[in-house]
């Protein structure tokens, strides 16, 4: 009876969903636009206080002075008054990979296993998820999808956020292999009445000795012509040729200090830090080995008795006044949370970051981190028109409220669930 209850259960919510889809993806930019008299931040840290951009063809053709006299192309928007940002890009996320967190059909970012560097997280991106379609009303128009668990989670993928399917969100596809490197230290299970005390993990040789074993049949593998193919150590052949990042999650000095230099003697040529709670300690051997930093969202309290109480508030300045790249994720957050990218940048400033400075870190700079820097992540021609218009200050929340928005240069909804809940209950309250 209660088999016969869950597949009635899971028909119905089947059922349900082609109601609750997202909006329609806007077509393909077929006129051009000129965007006069907003106040243009570049992302790149310049600032063009009366601007003109035109795009067409999805790609930006001018950017500059709206004094500059040339021809305006297409449909004019003026926007005197109003700021234009590049769109932001938020990085390791599991978006699209999980809509209902209690409900295990709708989570596909954690497979099964521990070395799993061939799971795709590309393939199961959900492009009408309502948790994605949140995204745009804040600027957030772009992102890395990210496998989670296990050691080796698997290779994430860089999507737009509108789009009819994975195949037509995916801007770089399988950009890099997720590594959870383990931690020297454990703290004890407490629900199960164990101390729960920092003690040294006396397993933390066998696991690094997992992670070096996996690898170097991996390099072994991409060196020989197999009579059969192995999916995990084929998948991992683009970190040894350069064509794939390793994106390593480790928060300690010694982990981070362990992962760079065990992954780089094995020919791994680019890494990128994910976490680094404790990497503003050792900046100058990140710095000497090219390590990208992708700070989890500043809005934490700090983790140990002894550390600053502000630090997770800071790392990011601390990270980049130390000359590292750096970008800002939402690791370890609910995916709903990722639309506050902007506000996670813009307290930055109360920590002493110039706005443009701040701005760069959901940016450029993680355009530069995911390579698609040629195209995203900055108002520059020949670029891609990826960008929006904010009534004001993007990085505030009580004044970022945008009036347009493009992917490629289509002229996207700005419409989701929740605006539209937002207007119901609005006229609900005016009409009393």
């Amino acid at each position: 009876m209660k088999i016969i209850r869950n597949i009635i259960s899971v028909v119905l919510l089947i059922c349900s969903l082609p109601s609750f889809a997202q909006q329609t993806p806007a077509p393909k930019q077929s006129e051009a636009f000129s965007i006069e008299g907003a106040v243009a931040h570049l992302g790149n840290g310049e600032v063009i206080e009366n601007s003109l951009i035109m795009f067409q063809d999805g790609k930006i053709t001018f950017v500059g002075d709206a004094k500059t006299k040339i021809a305006r192309q297409g449909t004019l928007i003026n926007a005197t008054g109003k700021h234009v940002y590049p769109g932001f890009i938020i990085t390791c996320t599991s978006l699209g990979l999980v809509e209902i967190d209690a409900v295990r059909a709708t989570n596909d970012k954690d497979e099964i296993g521990e070395m799993i560097p061939h799971i795709r997280s590309l393939i199961a991106y959900n492009a009408e998820s309502k948790v994605v379609e949140s995204m745009r009303p804040n600027g957030v128009l772009m992102g890395q999808i990210s496998p989670k668990g296990g050691t080796i989670s698997g290779t994430s993928s860089v999507v737009q956020f509108d789009a009819w399917n994975w195949e037509d969100a995916a801007v770089k596809a399988d950009d890099g292999i997720h590594l959870n490197w383990p931690n020297s230290f454990k703290q004890g299970r407490w629900w199960l009445g164990e101390d729960a005390a920092f003690k040294p993990n006396k397993d933390y040789a066998k696991e690094v000795g997992d992670i070096e074993t996996f690898f170097k049949n991996a390099i072994a593998y991409g060196k020989s012509t197999p009579a059969t193919v192995n999916p995990a150590f084929a998948a991992s052949q683009g970190l040894f040729n350069g064509t794939q990042k390793l994106y390593i999650a480790a928060d300690g000095e010694k982990e981070i200090i362990d992962a760079v230099t065990f992954t780089k003697k094995l020919g791994i040529q680019h890494i990128v830090l994910v976490g680094g709670y404790h990497a503003y300690k050792i900046t100058d051997f990140l710095k000497e080995n090219k390590v990208a930093v992708l700070v989890r969202a500043p809005h934490n309290l700090p983790e140990f008795d002894d550390d600053d109480y502000d630090l997770p508030f800071k790392l990011p300045k601390l990270l980049s006044d130390a000359g590292l790249v750096v970008g800002i994720q939402n690791m370890h957050q609910s995916n709903f949370q990722n639309r506050n990218l902007p506000f996670y940048a813009g307290q930055l400033v109360q920590q002493g970051l110039s706005k443009e400075k701040a701005l760069q870190m959901i940016t450029s700079n993680p355009a530069k981190i995911l390579g698609i820097d040629a195209d995203y992540g900055s108002l520059e021609a020949g670029k891609s028109a990826t960008l929006f218009i904010s009534e004001g200050d993007a990085l505030d929340m009580r004044t970022n409220q945008l009036t347009r928005a493009f992917i490629d240069g289509r002229d996207i909804s700005l419409e989701t669930h929740q605006t539209e809940l937002w207007k119901r209950y609005m006229e609900k309250y005016n009409s009393k």
